[in-house]
């Protein structure tokens, strides 16, 4: 069970494991303890219809523990809270509290030991907590609010060694609001653990449709959840593998599909400072792609330098580097008709393809990085409609082989796969960002062994891969846009030549 568009953690969160097929390379979504020590805040919802206070996140000292107030002398008291726990599963365990009548947000402060208690002296435990709205708390109860029928002592340290806590009381609001806003706190105050890492979004195929509204419920949903993941997991860039603009790409640099099928559609405020690195797929050949290099100059977010070109990176606090080699498989292969022949017949122009695939191969010759990536429009593999891309396999998949490439990725069918060959390469298809297509047509044209992973359910809202980079290896999780996860895998770090 997964809380909607939730899909584990980051690195320094540990989550519960999610319904995830059997076979896959991975059975949960998460990862392991933060590597120093960090006060996590504790997240408790209260609710009296549950009996109690269910601790939703912390660690620490006594964090992560149900708490329940007091019940009268002689009466049984209530049922225990189910067990909250780390900071990953207060989603999965607010369930527990849908009908909360108030939210607290407690943040533990360290606090030295007490004194011992001397002889004739009561313990006593002075405990300030200030709520929103002014109230004050001492000693288990609530001041100016006598004979409201449930105690703040619920919220009291259970141990006299246990620091003061500061709360804030919300307001009755419904769980989703709730989540939000915890979200938001606490996101921040976390940051500090995180372990050092590169993400990004694959998303390919997205490209709407050339009638109003320019864009369909598949790209709106794929849009949504990619704001979301990027706001819960973090995203560095957003990584654009084709046919951005359907079906017949883009006129000029003022073409209005800029606008309604990128601009209006990826508008979410947790998007609006990701970079997009794009490259051109079959569809957008059939206008103007030079526009849609020129909108590089326009858009903060659109970065389109060449019809093929090199980023590089490095992964924060580390000397862990990640080169992604962007090409443009329609100037290497040439244009596929998707309702004639699913193969690219010949490059348009051969002596631009030849410098192209020279390029491509000096770089990869020279390249040191930690991880490197190569990505285009057309697949190397795939079992779906379009099949194996006959050039590419000939052309690009003996370099990635030679030079130890860490994975493929691309788009063209609208689907999402995962493949890996003898050597060690994966193949990311993550192409149903706007359609999806169930076909399985070319699955004997794949070498046994390769396909690990095919998802194109037709009634499905597409989907996309997140990808995390970090010092010791490189994931891939496929997401349904619905928020679900369906799929994870790992690669490792490529050793130094």
């Amino acid at each position: 069970m997964e809380a909607p568009g939730w899909h584990g953690g980051r690195k320094r969160m540990k989550s519960a494991p999610l319904a995830i097929p059997s076979g896959t390379a991975a059975a949960a979504v998460g990862g392991s303890e933060p590597t120093s020590r960090v006060h996590w805040p504790i997240l408790q919802m209260w609710s009296p219809q549950q009996g109690g206070v269910a601790a939703l996140g912390g660690a620490g000292s006594g964090a992560g523990k149900p708490r329940r107030p007091p019940s009268p002398r002689g009466s049984p008291g209530p049922a225990p809270s189910p067990r909250g726990g780390r900071i990953g599963r207060y989603l999965l365990k607010a369930g527990a509290a849908q009908e909360c009548d108030r939210l607290r947000i407690c943040s533990w402060a360290p606090a030295a030991a007490p004194a011992p208690p001397t002889a004739g002296t009561e313990r006593t435990r002075e405990r300030s907590r200030t709520c929103l709205g002014g109230a004050q708390h001492r000693g288990g109860r609530q001041e100016g609010n006598k004979g409201s029928g449930t105690s703040s002592s619920a919220l009291e340290p259970t141990s006299l060694s246990e620091p003061p806590v500061t709360g804030l009381c919300l307001p009755r609001m419904d769980m989703w609001t709730a989540l939000l806003f915890l979200q938001a706190l606490l996101l921040p105050s976390l940051a500090d653990g995180a372990t050092p890492a590169l993400r990004f979004v694959a998303v390919g195929d997205w490209g709407g449709v050339p009638n109003a509204p320019f864009h369909t419920a598949r790209e709106m949903a794929n849009a949504k959840e990619i704001a979301r993941t990027v706001q819960i997991l973090g995203a560095d860039f957003i990584l654009s593998l084709g046919d951005n603009f359907y079906f017949t790409g883009v006129q000029d640099v003022n073409d209005k599909r800029f606008q309604e099928t990128f601009e209006d559609v990826f508008s979410d405020r947790s998007l609006r400072n990701v970079p997009w690195y794009v490259l051109a797929g079959n569809h957008d050949h059939l206008g103007n792609v030079s526009a849609q290099i020129a909108y590089s100059k326009i858009s903060k977010r659109w970065n389109f330098p060449s019809p093929f070109y090199r980023l590089r990176f490095k992964i924060p606090r580390t000397n862990v580097s990640v080169a992604i080699f962007m090409l443009d498989t329609v100037t290497l292969c040439g244009n596929s008709d998707d309702f004639l022949s699913q193969q690219p017949e010949r490059p348009r122009d051969v002596k631009l393809a030849r410098t192209q695939l020279s390029w491509l191969k000096k770089q990869l010759a020279a390249a040191r990085e930690d991880y490197v990536l190569v990505a285009g429009h057309y697949p190397v593999w795939s079992i779906a409609e379009h099949g194996p891309t006959h050039c590419l396999v000939k052309q690009l998949r003996p370099l990635l082989a030679t030079y130890r490439v860490t994975a493929y990725l691309c788009g063209h069918d609208h689907n999402l796969q995962y493949l890996q060959d003898e050597n060690g390469v994966g193949y990311v298809l993550s192409g149903a960002g706007n359609f999806m297509d169930p076909s399985k047509r070319h699955q004997r044209k794949v070498p046994n062994g390769y396909l690990r992973f095919h998802y194109g359910t037709e009634d499905s809202l597409g989907g996309f891969a997140y990808v995390e980079i970090s010092s010791k290896e490189m994931t891939v999780t496929y997401i349904e846009a619905s928020g679900k996860s369906l799929f994870k895998t790992s690669l490792p770090r490529r050793a130094r030549p």
